[in-house]
């Protein structure tokens, strides 16, 4: 019943009719010190005459939807929350402020208090007082915050609980939203069943052909109102619906009983495991992994197997059949870089995906798998539930924009990403896969079954990482090894990334690791040191071919030191004539960019998804007669 159909009469009837004692009116019913008539709802409705009389008493005209309920029933009994009964048209009043609680909320406005804050403090002295029965609360009508129908906000301040007042735009809308909490109070005695709650519970089942089918907005207003009443399943599923719509990153709390069950426990264990590590910090306390719901030993069993694997950041998301497959194709080409590529894959696999339960709307697991997860950003999530799946028919939305710019030059950003320093190193090699890289440039020269260290899974990130490399407590003053970001990019190109270099550029000792990676073909090293006040720039580039280095430069200002021959495209005195000193850097990266075809995939780097590598040094050791000093400093506490 919409608010141009609503009629008080009916709606009060049917909420008499469909009403049934909760479990503690029960046991008091059965201990006979309660009869049904005591517990009645509705009283026999006002006249006319006794609301006007009522209107006199008062000095105004009581706001359209009060009235008219009056006219209906002359009063009513509430049984839920802690306002217990609404008074006749004789009975109420004004209620005065008798808490003295004007001054207190007036004494908080300021300069940027906003309408509402001011209404709310003046509501106090002049509102209407409609309870006459509750546990220290209040149900108060302000004539000051009022709409264009005239209706008049309803508060309800509950004096124990320290809140603000909980504001209504009427009182009809008061009664609606005390009508949903009645059905929500009683959803799940097993005869409680009526027009209403079959009602709602078609409405539940439309939205589940809606959220399959690419209408989720649709899907989640029937939800949305079915979970006020408290029907079965409505709150998992619009958790669900939510969730998928923040992407990487949400927050889940629960998602209600729907985690009992067996089918749903690879979609949806693991979105709650991700936000319990989240939440929990680096070194704090272990916290018990609330489900959020009752389950079974051999749900709970499963969940504290996912819960260490998505702590260590080996949980893999692995769904069956054809969209398994997709999934698995996406995550090779994530874990290389390529997350445009990736989330192209799970796109084109959306449509056969199949839940494994009926209340299971949409492929969460992805959200939670390390590498997939931050490829699922809010208007992927987005663009996934606008998806046709599971064998619904529907046109596909329109596609998201990929996420990564070509080339090199969004490294030139003033605001790059989350890295805390102003320094970056890079290196590509070519026609290798990333596998290859510990081979050639890894810390321990070539140990190993694989050829080298082997690359390691990125670690897993708390909310709001920032890339940082310390030095290691085995390391020799001098050395400087990169902890670098492994994938590949769509021109052939091996690369590894360090966001975080610790030391600040190539200084006396520097050695560029081009010439190590280059023993098959050809590799470039990047360099990038910002200045900072009067420290100039630093911009190194060295490339190397069949274990030689061909040539190099190091920009730092205006002063260049060469090595080789570097070729006129390069070169910085020719890429930098006529620039001005806010473009250098971007000139130098699209030049690199442009003779060599070399890229990195930001969004990749921005979440630390990649493998990692650490390098061996690139400085070299002193050698005979040369000095190295460092300085080591202490905060301690005081």
């Amino acid at each position: 019943m919409d608010d141009n159909e609503f009629d008080w009469r009916t709606f009060l009837r049917r909420w008499q009719d469909e009403w049934v004692p909760s479990e503690d009116e029960a046991m008091e019913l059965a201990e006979g010190d309660t009869t049904l008539a005591d517990l009645a709802l509705a009283a026999p409705p006002a006249s006319e005459a006794e609301v006007a009389d009522a209107e006199r008493r008062l000095g105004t005209r009581l706001p359209p939807s009060y009235r008219e309920f009056l006219l209906a029933s002359n009063g009513w009994r509430l049984h839920d929350d802690s306002i217990y009964h609404l008074g006749a048209a004789h009975e109420i009043g004004w209620f005065g402020d008798p808490f003295g609680m004007t001054p207190m909320y007036r004494e908080s406005l300021d300069g940027r208090a906003t309408e509402q804050e001011v209404l709310l403090a003046g509501m106090w002295e002049r509102a209407l007082q409609l309870e006459t029965d509750s546990d220290m609360s209040y149900a108060l009508l302000d004539p000051g915050d009022t709409d264009e129908d005239g209706e008049w906000a309803l508060y309800v301040y509950k004096g124990w609980s320290g809140e603000y007042p909980s504001r209504y735009p009427s009182f009809r809308a008061y009664m609606r939203r005390r009508y949903e909490s009645f059905h929500a109070e009683r959803a799940r005695l097993p005869d409680f069943v009526n027009d209403t709650t079959r009602a709602r519970d078609a409405d539940v089942e439309r939205a589940r052909e809606d959220a399959l089918s690419g209408r989720w907005e649709a899907a989640r207003d029937l939800l949305a109102g079915a979970e006020r009443y408290g029907r079965p399943g409505a709150w998992g599923m619009l958790r669900q619906l939510d969730t998928l719509a923040q992407g990487y990153g949400a927050n889940t709390a629960s998602f209600g009983g729907l985690v009992a069950d067996p089918r749903c426990v690879q979609d949806l264990v693991p979105v709650l495991a991700l936000a319990h590590v989240r939440d929990s910090g680096p070194g704090g306390p272990a916290r018990h992994f609330a489900l959020g719901a009752e389950t079974d030993h051999g749900v709970q069993a499963a969940a504290d197997e996912i819960l260490a694997r998505v702590r260590d950041g080996s949980h893999r998301y692995a769904p069956d059949g054809v969209f398994g497959q997709a999934v698995a194709e996406a995550r090779d080409a994530a874990r290389r870089g390529d997350t445009d590529t990736a989330w192209r894959v799970i796109r084109a696999g959306l449509p056969s995906w199949s839940p494994p339960a009926p209340d299971l709307l949409a492929p969460l697991g992805l959200l939670a798998d390390p590498v997939l997860g931050p490829v699922v950003t809010r208007e992927r999530g987005l663009e996934l539930l606008a998806t046709p799946r599971a064998g619904r028919a529907g046109a596909p939305p329109e596609p998201v924009p990929d996420l990564d710019p070509p080339g090199l030059c969004w490294l030139a950003e003033p605001q790059r990403w989350n890295a805390p320093h102003r320094s970056y190193r890079c290196l590509w090699v070519e026609d290798v896969e990333p596998e290859a890289l510990p081979g050639l440039v890894g810390e321990d020269g070539g140990a190993g079954e694989d050829g080298g260290t082997g690359l390691t899974a990125a670690p897993v990130r708390p909310a709001g990482w920032f890339p940082y490399d310390g030095q290691r407590d085995d390391s020799a003053p001098w050395e400087d090894r990169a902890v670098m970001a492994v994938g590949r990019t769509g021109s052939r190109w091996a690369f590894g990334f360090d966001a975080a270099p610790r030391a600040s550029e190539p200084r006396t000792f520097f050695v560029s690791p081009a010439a190590g990676a280059s023993r098959g073909g050809r590799a470039v090293v990047l360099w990038v040191r910002r200045g900072r006040d009067d420290t100039p720039t630093v911009f190194h580039l060295s490339v190397a071919e069949r274990g030689e280095e061909r040539y190099a430069y190091t920009l730092r200002g205006t002063d260049v030191e060469r090595s080789g021959q570097v070729p006129a495209a390069l070169d910085p005195e020719h890429v930098l004539r006529g620039v001005d000193d806010a473009d250098r850097e971007r000139r130098l990266l699209a030049a690199v960019q442009d003779e060599f075809g070399l890229s990195l995939p930001r969004h990749a780097l921005a979440e630390g998804i990649l493998p990692q590598l650490t390098t061996r040094s690139w400085n070299r050791a002193p050698r005979e007669g040369e000095a190295f000093a460092y300085v080591t400093v202490t905060v301690s506490p005081r």
